[in-house]
């Protein structure tokens, strides 16, 4: 009975610590990976004033719509590759999706698409044409979240408006739904863009970035944008964000996902060396008096 009862504790001693090595040092690297069947819709409001073509402008509400999604046929286990569509529009009547450039209400404001590739695990943009097709434009620094385990620092974030990689700076923690954020903020000035066909003029934007530091997901966003035309007139001006309901499915999702990846990483470890390492050494024990015990 001592013999059976032993060797059981041995080996679910010994199965309890490889259990608690693997969850501390091995699976963190499997999960921590942006997944690859991401498919999101973001959804943001708030107002625009836009030219109105003599020097004025005009002032609305506005919607915009950001659908991203992973091409899992692209993708590896390193690398994922996402394809995104996105358009700004007036808030005018039922709207609760992208309309076309013939929309007969002229709602539309301005529409893109997207592709762009970036590192499972820091995040970073990845430009290789191995992933993206010809057409794509180069990127740098940061692209679509942040990565795991975001730190208290000044990353760099690329901003498509202005083309390049800005920094996004650490500024505070702050509390969103029950759950911790770290805010980023990114300020631009005057950059050249081109702010519609053909028409010169400079980039503008304040914007503020929560961001849940176990996962990297973006929270919640605001920005202040400006694009002024040649002559300094207004172009566009934006005040928006992502919306309450964006934002508290955004917390959920966030605490959901980190409680995950906090079971494996510290919980299931410390399981394993409570309960393994006394069961292990008592097995280990039992046999050994056993033995003492038939030779004796």
């Amino acid at each position: 009975m001592r013999k059976g009862f032993g060797i059981g504790l041995t080996v679910l001693g010994g199965f309890l610590v490889t259990l608690a090595i693997l969850a501390q040092f091995w699976a963190p690297g499997q999960l921590m990976k942006t997944p690859l069947d991401t498919d999101s819709l973001t959804l943001l409001d708030g107002t625009a004033q836009l030219s109105d073509g003599t020097g004025g402008t005009d002032e609305f509400p506005v919607k915009a719509f950001s659908v991203t999604r992973a091409d899992s046929d692209r993708s590896d286990g390193e690398v994922v590759v996402f394809q995104n569509s996105s358009c700004l529009v007036k808030d005018e009547g039922e709207i609760d999706e992208c309309v076309s450039a013939s929309d007969p209400e002229e709602r539309l404001i301005s529409a893109s698409t997207d592709n762009f590739a970036t590192d499972r695990r820091d995040a970073m943009a990845v430009s290789d044409p191995k992933y993206l097709p010809p057409s794509a434009e180069t990127k740098e620094g940061l692209v679509n979240k942040w990565p795991f385990e975001a730190e208290k620092k000044t990353y760099q974030y690329w901003d498509g408006f202005a083309g390049q990689a800005v920094d996004a700076t650490y500024d505070r923690t702050e509390d969103v739904d029950g759950l911790e954020t770290y805010v980023y903020k990114i300020v631009v000035s005057d950059v050249p863009i081109e702010v519609t066909d053909g028409v010169q003029g400079t980039y503008s934007t304040d914007r503020e970035i929560w961001i849940d530091p176990t996962t990297g997901a973006i929270v919640n966003q605001f920005e202040t944008q400006e694009r002024l035309d040649g002559d300094g007139n207004t172009f566009l001006a934006l005040d928006y964000g992502f919306t309450d309901e964006q934002v508290a499915g955004n917390a959920e999702d966030s605490k959901s996902n980190a409680s995950s990846l906090n079971l494996i990483k510290s919980t299931v470890p410390l399981i394993g060396y409570i309960v393994g390492i006394p069961a292990l050494l008592i097995g280990i024990a039992l046999q050994i008096m056993r033995r003492r015990s038939a030779t004796a």
